[in-house]
This record gives structure tokens, C-alpha cells and sequence, in this order.
């Protein structure tokens, strides 16, 4: 891993780019203090079972519930709810 200073930075950010699509990561510092990090995106495309995966995780770990409710009723409960407060205008 490469470091550099905010101005060296700045004169050379081409330089730094090609470095960086080459695979290296380039540490931006200003007055010896990482500020910044130069590196390849990750992946654009998160994976849908992964997140999912996640999700379900967290509730489990969080001990999140729906009480048996789906997501169907919650929808219809929004929708229900809105209609009753657009009469009451």
C-alpha cells in the first residue's frame, strides 16, 4: 500500500489512478493523517441471497417478529390506514 500527501496527490492523481486500476491502494494523507483511500470499487451488484441471508440474520439475532402477520396484511393495514386519513380531510 502506497501513502501520499494530499498536495503529491493532487499533481499526480493520473499517475495515482493507473497505480490504483494496476491493483494497488493508495493512502491519501493531509499533514501525515489518512484522509482518504484510493482502490478498486468492490462489486457493483450486491447478491440478492446474500442479503437475504442478512436480513434474516439480523431478525433472528435482533429478535425481530412479525407476529405472524405478513407482509401482505402490512401492506393492506398501510393502505387502509391511508384511505381512512384522505376521508378525514
Amino acid at each position: 500500500m502506497k501513502t501520499v500527501g494530499a498536495d503529491e496527490a493532487k499533481t499526480h492523481l493520473g499517475q495515482l489512478l493507473d497505480e490504483v486500476a494496476r491493483g494497488e491502494t493508495v493512502t491519501i494523507t493531509k499533514h501525515g493523517v489518512p484522509v482518504a483511500e484510493l482502490r478498486l470499487p468492490g462489486p457493483m451488484k450486491p447478491n440478492v441471497n446474500e442479503a437475504s441471508d442478512a436480513l434474516h440474520e439480523f431478525r433472528r439475532r435482533e429478535n425481530i417478529s412479525l407476529d405472524g402477520i405478513s407482509i401482505r396484511e402490512l401492506i393492506e393495514e398501510g393502505r387502509m390506514s391511508r384511505r381512512w386519513w384522505s376521508m378525514r380531510r
